[in-house]
């Protein structure tokens, strides 16, 4: 069986949101938990990992935040993501 990328490898560079509607969550995110979990969203949003436990902490995420969840899957289909840059910002 092959190797499962783990979701920090498609979390963009230095775990930067891709997504506009994450960057708007990120800002009233709470505290460093929920950063995490945006960002563990947006990740799994773009490649769900085929293990149960992503699959089930994104289906908390997703109950928990079902907007932000749809938003994000509407911005990945309608390709508006932003040009990733390997440099930081």
């Amino acid at each position: 069986m092959g190797e499962v990328e783990p979701l920090s490898a498609v979390m963009g560079p230095w775990n930067r949101p891709l997504t506009e509607a994450v960057r708007r969550a990120l800002r009233a995110a709470p505290g460093d938990a929920a950063i995490d979990d945006l960002l563990f969203l947006e990740a799994w949003e773009m490649h769900p990992p085929p293990d149960i436990g992503s699959t089930l902490r994104a289906g908390q995420i997703r109950r928990a935040n079902p907007s932000l969840a749809e938003e994000i899957r509407a911005e990945l289909k309608g390709g508006r993501l932003p040009p990733v840059s390997s440099r930081p910002q």
